[in-house]
């Protein structure tokens, strides 16, 4: 069965439009029912909108028998570990302000999978029940993810000066007291939400600020969330962009993995460099929960996209942004961030959003798409897929000469607009 409702990660769209209160009640109610009336544990995010969709959500979970516990501002991965019959975050990650969504993780804290999620959605039809349930209150949650993430991620980094982007969201006021309590000296930006700012000009979504605040201050690097705190990406001393992809090559080498698990999207030098040190990679589609199905098939630790979603799961069972900002500045073990992301060599990458009426790819675009792929022989590569999240289609050029890769991405973008726009 197709899935209306959910995309890459949760339900999610612009509040008042497609997401209104009544659909967040219809999917707290649908949830409580899955988990046959259990007890459901939820955070939120910054944004204004949150307050009152978590109350939504809280009503629908009570109208089906259910509980409800509300942990109030909280990032992703703490929702992901605190998870209890069900873990669910109000969150629409790293969106704007005027977005908003439902994220859901079952009672090992693991991403649901498109067959538990296509029942949800069976279930949204459901009328509200008899019996009523319970909404609670904790205030602890904050702290007991904090002395989780400390305890089995933190290592000690006094001398190190960092600059970290809270992204005006979930990771404000914490994000940059974990990095002090390890002995770091930290300036804090994007710490500062107001409910209408998570994400704007800030966190990982916008870099500018953190770079120009590490190259002006003389910072050893710069760490950067998105809203929910599921993502990281990080600014060298120099103030170049530290990705996914180089993110995870380090840690592969300071962690001593045999294998990783990365996305479609990952870039061709990551492949030669894991190669050269005899470790396998699993590839999977674009997606945080399709990178950890692979790192439980294979029972690996070590997994991540380009975007910034760095897994590691020992002690820990998803994403988590900060356990990775930690491990990121524990492997530099005395070296500039540069020098440690020198160790991988990027392939030049082209991309182009390219925004459409209707996301499913024509004949023409796949046949464009192959025949470039196949001209290239294994010296670049072309890749186009929808968003799962917006209403885009994303394109992707990737070759040793970059102007070969920048003429290829536009040369698809302007095709797909054609065609779909």
């Amino acid at each position: 069965m197709a899935r209306r409702y959910f995309g890459t990660d949760g339900v999610r769209g612009v509040v008042g439009e497609f997401l209104t209160p009544e659909l967040v009640e219809r999917l707290g109610r649908a949830a409580s029912l899955w988990t046959g009336a259990g007890t459901v544990f939820v955070g939120r995010d910054t944004r204004a909108s949150g307050i009152e969709l978590e109350e939504a959500f809280a009503r629908g979970v009570v109208s089906a028998g259910g509980d409800c516990i509300l942990g109030g501002v909280l990032p992703t991965p703490a929702v992901a570990l605190l998870a209890l019959d069900m873990g669910v975050v109000i969150s629409a990650s790293h969106n704007p302000p005027e977005y908003n969504g439902v994220k859901f993780f079952d009672s090992q804290g693991r991403k649901l999978s498109d067959r538990s999620e296509e029942q949800i959605e069976e279930l949204l039809a459901a009328a509200p029940g008899t019996d009523q349930g319970s909404i609670g209150h904790v205030q602890v949650a904050t702290d007991s993810y904090l002395q989780h993430i400390l305890e089995r991620f933190g290592a000690d980094l006094s001398g190190l000066r960092i600059v970290v982007d809270c992204a005006n969201g979930a990771y404000s006021g914490l994000g940059p007291r974990a990095f002090e309590a390890c002995g770091a000296e930290v300036h804090a930006i994007g710490d500062d939400p107001d409910g209408t700012n998570i994400n704007v000009g800030c966190g990982a979504t916008d870099l500018a600020q953190l770079q120009q605040t590490v190259v002006e201050g003389g910072y050893d690097l710069g760490i950067a969330f998105d809203g929910d705190g599921d993502r990281m990406l990080a600014v060298d001393e120099k103030g170049a962009v530290v990705d996914g992809d180089q993110i995870v090559a380090i840690l592969a080498l300071h962690l001593q993995v045999d294998q990783v698990a990365v996305t479609v999207m990952t870039n061709l030098g990551f492949h030669a460099l894991m190669r050269e040190h005899g470790i396998a990679v699993h590839t999977t589609d674009v997606g945080e929960r399709y990178v950890l199905e692979a790192l439980q098939c294979e029972s690996a630790l070590l997994g991540g996209e380009q975007s910034g979603h760095i897994i590691y799961l020992r002690d820990h069972v998803t994403g988590d942004g900060l356990a990775a900002g930690l491990l990121l500045c524990a492997a530099l073990e005395g070296r500039k961030l540069s020098e440690a992301a020198g160790v991988m060599s990027r392939w030049p990458q082209s991309k182009e959003n390219v925004r459409v009426q209707g996301k499913a790819l024509t004949p023409t675009v796949l046949d464009e798409v192959e025949r470039l792929n196949q001209s290239w022989n294994g010296e670049g590569r072309v890749l186009v897929r929808p968003s799962g999240t917006e209403p885009l289609v994303r394109v992707l050029a990737e070759a040793q000469n970059p102007e070969v890769a920048e003429q290829a991405c536009a040369s698809i973008a302007a095709l797909v607009r054609r065609e779909l726009g």
